[in-house]
């Protein structure tokens, strides 16, 4: 089958349309090709402590699995002031950039593709909030410590996640030690 302008599609995304005029002078029919969507699922990692564990990596690779996903992991500050007054800049949360630096290239292995990190608020309700407000993600995994040593399992932080209406995971993971931040 050919369209009436030339060029060769297949039947199933062209149909053959007749000539009325029989003309076939110039081309004024429009083709409508439908592509069925691809969607990635956007998965929200919530970690500070955990966030290089082996739960949490095995809890990465059992989600990439799956299905597509794109994971985002979300560490809350450490800080409790964010901003230095004298300069008016962010101060850098070394904590959290450490533990990001230690656990990005390990869950982007497990996930088959690169994980991105941001370093979010203190409070990681606010922290989950923001991220979902700004980038709209489909699920979060939560990684906590054992519940004795978890002051977010305390709080209740899983349950009051899924009260904004996303479905969550959470992971008990071993609390490791921050890793030094690579030589620039």
């Amino acid at each position: 089958m050919t369209p009436r302008c030339g060029g060769s599609f297949p039947s199933a995304v062209v149909p053959q349309t007749p000539d009325p005029a029989g003309t076939n002078q110039r081309c004024s029919t429009s083709f409508k090709v439908t592509v069925a969507a691809y969607h990635a699922a956007r998965v929200l990692i919530l970690a500070r402590r955990t966030a290089d564990s082996p739960e949490l990596i095995e809890a990465v690779a059992t989600r990439a699995d799956r299905g597509p996903c794109n994971f985002t992991l979300l560490v809350p500050s450490s800080l409790r002031t964010l901003t230095n007054t004298a300069y008016r800049r962010p101060h850098r949360d070394i904590d959290a950039e450490r533990r990001i630096a230690a656990a990005v290239p390990l869950l982007s292995r497990a996930a088959g593709s690169e994980v991105v990190a941001v370093v979010g608020a203190q409070d990681p309700l606010a922290a989950v909030r923001d991220a979902l407000k700004l980038m709209g993600f489909d699920e979060v995994i939560v990684s906590m410590p054992p519940p004795h040593t978890s002051r977010w399992r305390s709080l209740g932080l899983p349950a009051r996640i899924r009260a904004l209406g996303v479905p969550v995971i959470e992971v008990t993971g071993t609390q490791s030690p921050s890793t030094p931040l690579p030589a620039a």
